[in-house]
């Protein structure tokens, strides 16, 4: 009997060590990735430590060491975790823009989809891979889990935020316009991110000088409803908000042009657009005086008196904050305008 008790002990022990009495998956501030079972998260010199972050306002859903073997972009690496084991990061919460395959330039607020575009995108990607690169290769990193999200995402891919020295990575490649929020996550950082991605947006940093053409600089001017970045003489202002409900009355719904400079300008094949890329184009002898304006009515009627109608049918500008983008037939950027 004792022997017989004995045994038993020794295997309820085993039983235990072996978690026969758990799930197998851990909670919050746990993690079951790569071989890392201790039920704990760890920690660095920058702070992240007990679940939470930087801002100590978002609890982690578990955190990992690893160290960066490879960077595929701006915002995808490789790792090596502690045990040896090789997995693929995607920085949750943003997006770069794409170097190896065609970039979708609607996706990034402000750009309507032309080629140059396209091109000034990639010149872009190939920035933030860089600095990704200078930062994280061969790097030893934080994996951060955000609670909010899945572990891992498209292709098995792990989703985490990456510390290095203690400085979150995501959140840096936002700052300086080197990358989007990807809003189709419901990350817990979402917002912050956001009001970093508005700051670069409205300062034209980095990526945001596409919607400008203004990769090699341009000229600003604060207007009274939002920030105007121009490289010509017309300046913009919107009437989003029409009396009543907006459906009813388009023709109160409405942008003004103005040439401030001291030469006629030639419209024809103009295109004046939103964010989400509705389009109207001048018809061809549409000019604009010297201090002359012209306002463009977002529905129906004729041409006339320095009027013009869009015809859209619905709503064109949202009362919440857009942003107008007025560009030559070529695909130039004259002038864009962000109100919110």
């Amino acid at each position: 009997m004792r022997r017989e008790t004995g045994l038993a002990l020794v295997l309820c022990l085993l039983c235990v060590l072996a978690g026969c009495a758990t799930g197998g998956t851990g909670g919050a501030g746990t993690t079951a990735l790569g071989g890392n079972t201790n039920g704990t998260t760890t920690a660095d010199a920058g702070g992240i430590a007990n679940g939470t972050s930087d801002a100590g306002s978002v609890a982690f859903a578990g955190t990992l060491n690893a160290t960066v073997v490879d960077v595929a972009d701006g915002d995808t690496v490789d790792v090596r975790l502690a045990n040896g084991t090789e997995e693929t990061i995607r920085l949750v919460g943003v997006d770069t823009p794409e170097v190896w395959v065609a970039n979708t330039p609607r996706e990034f607020r402000g750009l309507a989809n032309t080629s140059a575009n396209r091109d000034c995108l990639r010149r872009w990607g190939h920035e933030a891979s860089d600095y990704t690169t200078s930062r994280l290769a061969g790097a030893d990193v934080t994996l951060a889990f955000d609670p909010n999200t899945d572990r891992r995402g498209y292709y098995g891919r792990l989703l985490a935020y990456v510390y290095v020295n203690g400085t979150n990575h995501n959140a840096a490649l936002i700052d300086r316009g080197l990358a989007r929020v990807y809003d189709d996550s419901d990350f817990s950082r979402k917002p912050a991110f956001q009001r970093a991605e508005t700051a670069a947006y409205e300062n034209r940093t980095g990526l945001w000088t596409c919607s400008t053409g203004e990769m090699d600089g341009g000229t600003s001017d604060d207007m009274t409803t939002g920030k105007s970045r121009t490289d010509g003489p017309i300046t913009v202002d919107v009437h989003a908000d029409a009396a009543g409900p907006d459906t009813e009355n388009l023709n109160d719904e409405y942008v003004v042009l103005q040439n401030t400079g001291d030469t006629t300008l030639d419209l024809g094949g103009v295109q004046v657009s939103d964010a989400a890329d509705h389009v109207y184009t001048f018809p061809d002898g549409t000019t604009l005086a010297p201090d002359a304006s012209l306002t463009l009515h977002t529905g129906e009627g004729t041409d006339g008196d320095g009027n013009y109608y869009w015809n859209a049918g619905r709503p064109v500008w949202n009362n919440g904050g857009d942003t107008v983008t007025v560009r030559a037939a070529n695909g130039t950027v004259l002038v864009t305008h962000t109100y919110e």
